[in-house]
Formats: structure tokens, sequence, C-alpha cells
């Protein structure tokens, strides 16, 4: 059974109706200046299916702002002070919405049912063969083919006592993309006073499934578009990882991170080893893997801390789930223009995952993530934001 992490979090938000305002509000305000709390929406175009699609901009009291449109709960910006107080877009993605139709490598997005990777698209449960959409490497990405991050979500914006939020959900029918059991979902952003970026999760079924739900934002806390991510200052707490084939599927061992380039147990910049000659870098073209969170299963616990030393920005990753997958933008390669016509090279962001292990429906020894008719799917994930005024690369 997966994790759970209690109700406390969910009755902390404690929703109530917010005043949505339909607004040109410009968030490019230089500087971070104190302001009331605020959700503003805006049409984001219609999808090549026919789904109006549309952006919520949530503002905090301290003047940082998320938008996420309805279109894969994708983060379309994330706006947060440097050491000296001027606001930046720390996340990758494209101006339109047929841009990340057509071009997006998962950008921002929500991943589901299952994120990360399924062997040879296929898992057996209660003496059944599922199989799955193929769309990698012969095996299942992100929830196939038309995963949680190609669907248009319902929303609503509400106030809580710890900032603006926007409750996104969704009923992924039985036998989408091969998966069992009717599941409705919810997934509630909220930006804090705080600086921070909140996302619960929950999920309940009519059949067993497997879930595994996470978000998978391209950060750059030096600014979205400013170059590659190499010196940004990783610390990961985890000693052990799950080693993966070719392929990237975990090959099942689960193996200490000591006296490997992947030892991130006290800080060390993205570059320092990510060209190692190491046959695990080699496979996944750096940085593309799992890592076992050494913390309580399904308690809240920092998990990664990632500094920029240039801007003093500070993302700490709080998570309940048992894993989070480190991804150096390894597959990012020119070819993709971005916001403000950036251009996105080799490794320009990062991704910070926290999931259960990849393909973990193939392997006994990993933890489960079965869900039951009867039971709550919980997880949370907390994106926190802070600035440092020296920090040694």
């Amino acid at each position: 059974m997966l994790a759970l992490d209690g109700d406390f979090l969910q009755e902390m938000l404690t929703p109530r109706e917010y005043p949505l305002v339909i607004s040109g509000l410009s968030l490019l305000t230089p500087m971070v200046q104190a302001t009331d709390p605020s959700i503003t929406a805006k049409p984001f175009g219609t999808t090549s299916r026919g789904g109006k699609v549309t952006q919520h901009t949530l503002i905090n009291a301290k003047g940082a702002s998320v938008s996420i449109i309805t279109y894969g709960g994708i983060v379309t910006s994330l706006k947060v002070p440097d050491r000296n107080g001027k606001l930046a877009d720390v996340v990758l993605g494209f101006k339109t919405l047929s841009e990340y139709e057509k071009k997006s490598p998962y950008f921002g997005c929500l991943v589901g049912r299952y994120g990360n990777r399924i062997a040879e698209a296929e898992f057996t449960l209660d003496g059944h063969t599922y199989h799955l959409a193929i769309n990698n490497n012969g095996q299942s990405l992100h929830g196939g083919l038309r995963g949680f991050d190609k669907v248009v979500w319902s929303a609503t914006p509400t106030e809580t006592k710890q900032g603006p939020s926007l409750k996104l959900t969704y009923v992924s029918k039985d036998g989408e993309e091969g998966y069992p059991g009717n599941l409705s979902v919810t997934a509630t952003y909220t930006l804090t006073n705080k600086n921070e970026l909140k996302l619960v999760f929950r999920a309940k079924t009519d059949k067993a499934t497997v879930v595994n739900l996470t978000h998978h934002s391209y950060f750059n806390l030096a600014g979205q578009g400013s170059g590659d991510i190499l010196g940004h200052v990783v610390t990961i707490h985890a000693d052990e990882y799950t080693p993966v084939d070719q392929v990237l599927i975990p090959t099942g061992k689960i193996a200490p991170v000591k006296g490997t380039p992947l030892d991130f147990r006290k800080p060390m910049a993205i570059g320092d080893r990510i060209d190692t000659k190491d046959e695990q870098l080699k496979f996944a073209g750096g940085y593309d893997h799992n890592f076992v969170a050494a913390k309580l299963p399904g308690h809240l616990g920092l998990i990664a801390k990632v500094e920029e030393p240039k801007s003093g920005r500070v993302m700490e990753v709080i998570s309940t789930e048992p894993g989070v997958q480190f991804y150096s933008g390894n597959f990012l390669d020119g070819t993709l223009i971005g916001k403000g016509g950036r251009v996105y090279g080799f490794r320009n962001g990062f991704c910070i995952e926290p999931q259960h292990f990849p393909d973990s429906p193939n392997h006994k020894n990993f933890p489960s993530t079965v869900l039951k008719p009867g039971e709550i799917y919980r997880n949370t994930i907390i994106y926190r934001f802070s600035t440092a005024k020296g920090i040694k690369n």
C-alpha cells in the first residue's frame, strides 16, 4: 500500500471561495513588493482536441507569483526573488499552448498515472497483466502517450491561510493508457506567503491500480534561459539509489551512493562529476536517477536542496515520497526556443521529482504503488524558496 502522510495538511488548507478576477495584470515587476495575495485568470488557448485552457496566476503577500494552466497542470512561470530582491522566472517553458502540445519535454507538468518508466510497458496486478501505451524505447514513460500532462483539468481557485491556491481535478477512466480503474485525482497548488510552492495530490479508485504522481518543472535558479545549470550546488539526502540499465529501467538493486558520482550527501556542484567515466552516467548522458530518500516513509521530510551561487536563490524540496528523481537536462539540445526567445541548450535546466521508484510494479522489493478501492492516495511536494548572502561553489 502507498505510504500515507495523514490529513493534517489538507485540513490546514481549508479552502473557501476566492474572488476570481479576469485581468491583464502585468507580472513583470522587477523587485519584490509587498502585496495583497490574489488570483487572476485569462484564456490560454484551445487544444487540438477542442479543449478550452485557462491560465491562473497566483501572487502571494511577498510579490512572488506562479502561473498554472489547466492543460496538464503546467507551471508556465514561477517568479521568486534573488538575494537583492529582484524577481526572475526560474522554470523553463513556452509562450503558447501549441508549443506545449507539440514540443514540450514535460516542462512544468503534472505527471501520471505513473511518473517515470515502467519496463516493457506492462505490469501484473492481482493475477492480470496490463499492457500500457509504449512511448519511450519500448517502455511506458510518464503515463503513456496521453498522460495527465496532456489532458485538460477542471480548476477551482481558493483562498487559504497559507496563501492563494488552485485546485485541479481530473477523472482518468478505466483503461485509459492501459491502466485499470476509474481514478479520481485532485492536485492542489498553493503559493504560500513563505515563498513555497506546495502541491498536494489526492486520488481514489474503484479498482485496484497503480499510481505514482509527481511534478516535472525544469528549474534554473539563475533564471530561465540564462545558460547551463552546472554551477548549481546540489544536496540530496539519500544514502542509496536505484541503478538503471541502458534504457534507464531500474535493475532492481538498491545500491549505495558512497564512492560514486551520484553521492550528493554533501553539497556538490552539478558539473563537478557529471562527465566522470561512469557506467550509470553513460547510460543517462548525465544524471537521470532515482535516489532513495533518507527519511521516514510517508512523512514530510527534506530530501534535496539546490543553491545558485550568483543569484543567491535557494530551493529546498520537501516531500512525503520515498524517492526523488534527479535529472540534469541531458536531452535538451538547443532546438527548443522558450519564453522570451531564449534557447534551451544542453543541461540548461534540472528536475527534482519526488516520487515512488521507477518500475515499482515490477519489483517486489520497491515500495508499493498499488492503490485499492477504499484507500486514498496521498502525496505532498513542497518547493521552498529562499536566498543566501554567500554560497560557496
